[in-house]
Parts: C-alpha cells; structure tokens; sequence
C-alpha cells in the first residue's frame, strides 16, 4: 500500500524504509541529515518531506525484471505525493536507463536522477533535503512565484522540467509557458528552444 499523506516529517529530518537500515546510504547520511527509520513506508524508500519523497530503483531492481515498473506505476496511481525516482545507473544497469526513463518523466510525469552507486545517492538525497527546505521557503513567502507555478503546470512537470541540464526555476517557468507541456517540449526543435532559452541551453535541452 501507499501511506501517502499519512507521514508527518520533522523539520531536518528524513524517514527511511527500515529495509535501508544498516545499508551505505543510511551510513553515509548520518550526520548529515538525521535519519529516522521506519516500518510501513509501503512503496516509498525515503520521504524527505511531508510531500516529496524518494523511489529508488537498485541496479539489481532494473535487472530483476519488471516489478519495480508495477511499483511506480502502483505509487503514482494511489499517490498524491510528489515522487522523485532515484535510478542506479551503471556499466550493468545501463541499457535498461532509456526505457526507465521514458517510463518515469514522460508516461509518469516524475522527477528521474541517475546516480552510479549508493555513496553517490546519499549525496544526491542530501542536496534534495536542502532544496526542499528552501523551496517550502520560496513557495510560501513569494506570492508571484506560487501564482505562476499553480497556473502554468503540476508541480511535478515543472520539477522535471527543472532537471534539464541548464534550465533552473525561470527558464523552467518560460519554456512551459511556451510549449505546454513537456511532450511538447521533446519534440521541439532547436529553432524553437533558441527562441526561448538562447542557443547553448537550447542545443543542451535538445541533446537531453
């Protein structure tokens, strides 16, 4: 089951599944983050917050066969959370990345990160924490940024929209209100993207 809305996290805190327990993430976070172990996270491995949390996805998960695809797909239909997929990405697991991919940001409208290992994760998830905290920050105390968000797309398209590589929060917002949607936004061509983001970030979307 998803226990979506039921965890309430401390400020500074994340929850992980206890399956994490012992293993080199849950090393590599303490005394970084504070760690809080628990049963019954369902499908979820760590919630950062009240509203985001983490999927992740092992390199012996993609090799395994088709069970992790049934669990994202299980969490986004009975999930209001907002999901970031973490993606072990590796010399083994590699050739499976682009069909992840494609399932993850496009059909499932989430936020999809490579990492090459667990040390690599917990410092990706360190970074979220962070950026988590100042994005409840930014939400509630700027009016204008809040209004647009809400207007122009789910949260969720305009986070993964943000994880192109040189796009940030302002070039997010212009490309989607340019083109709508992200199935859009993949079938652009660089003319299009130049017009909008300028000729560098245009050819990095592009090649992404």
């Amino acid at each position: 089951p998803v226990t979506a809305g039921s965890i309430v996290v401390p400020y500074g805190h994340v929850i992980g599944s206890e399956k994490w327990r012992g293993s080199e993430i849950a090393q590599r976070l303490q005394g970084k983050i504070r760690l809080i172990f628990e049963d019954g996270l369902g499908l979820v491995d760590f919630h950062l917050s009240n509203r985001t949390c983490i999927l992740y996805i092992s390199e012996a998960d993609l090799v395994a066969g088709d069970e992790f695809k049934r669990r994202l797909v299980r969490f986004r239909n009975a999930s209001s959370l907002g999901g970031i997929v973490i993606v072990e990405k590796t010399q083994i697991s590699g050739q499976y990345f682009l069909a992840v991919q494609k399932l993850v940001v496009l059909e499932l409208g989430m936020v999809l990160l490579p990492v090459a290992n667990q040390g690599e994760a917990s410092q990706l998830i360190t970074q979220l924490v962070s950026f988590v905290r100042e994005q409840s920050k930014d939400h509630n105390t700027n009016p204008f940024l809040r209004k647009q968000c809400s207007q122009l797309a789910e949260p969720s398209v305009f986070r993964t929209v943000q994880q192109i590589p040189g796009v940030g929060k302002t070039k997010a917002l212009l490309l989607l209100q340019q083109f709508g949607s992200i199935h859009r936004l993949c079938n652009a061509s660089v003319k299009e993207l130049e017009l909008v983001v300028g000729q560098t970030v245009a050819q990095q979307i592009y090649t992404f």
